[in-house]
């Protein structure tokens, strides 16, 4: 028969068993059951192989075709060489316009210039022909006032030569009606002849 004390010791040097062996059945179907969850959360999405960046990339690319097989590019393109033409076209306008306005400015100007130029020859001219007008009217007043004068002159020697022919005319005859008469008181004929002749002599 065993010693019990020799039984004892040996089932308590004896290993224990090892925990994983000691599991269970229904342990390892849980532990499988919650891997595969775990799987299942952390699946991408996809469709025919590719996930969504793909898809999404791949959208874009076809957006992209389409756009260039319809064109757009030459569209936006005629659009913005239209909108460029426009904006050139209205540049070139504004630059006529501006030029025409220089034109316009420097052709008014060139007027105000000339104008101010013809204000003064204008002005230099009147008072040359004031002047001219002034000296020809002292001239002429001049003149006038000479003739007016040597008039005067030639009507006072007139008055003077016929008065001193009216008195030469009166003094020959109160001298020959004297003589007359002297000769017929106290003269002959001869004598009488003489003092007429003397009498006449004194008058001239």
């Amino acid at each position: 028969m065993a010693n019990p004390a020799i039984v004892t010791e040996a089932t308590a040097t004896a290993p224990a068993p090892d925990a994983a062996a000691i599991a269970t059945p229904d342990a390892e179907a849980h532990a499988t059951t919650e891997a595969h969850a775990g799987a299942e959360e952390h699946v991408t999405p996809s469709a025919l192989g590719f996930d969504a960046s793909m898809l999404v990339a791949l959208a874009m690319l076809a957006v992209i075709a389409l756009a260039l097989w319809k064109k757009v590019p030459a569209m936006i393109a005629g659009a913005l060489d239209n909108q460029i033409a426009g904006i050139r076209a209205q540049l070139d306008q504004a630059t006529a316009l501006r030029a025409e306005a220089e034109a316009i400015k420097a052709e008014y100007e060139a007027k105000a210039k000339q104008a101010a130029i013809d204000a003064e020859a204008m002005k230099a001219s009147a008072e040359e022909e004031a002047k001219l007008i002034i000296s020809r009217a002292k001239s002429d007043a001049t003149a006038l006032i000479g003739r007016r004068a040597q008039a005067a002159e030639d009507k006072i020697a007139a008055a003077e030569r016929a008065a001193i022919a009216d008195v030469r005319k009166t003094a020959a005859t109160a001298a020959a009606a004297a003589a007359a008469q002297l000769i017929a008181a106290h003269h002959d004929a001869k004598a009488d002849a003489a003092l007429i002749d003397q009498s006449i002599a004194s008058l001239n």
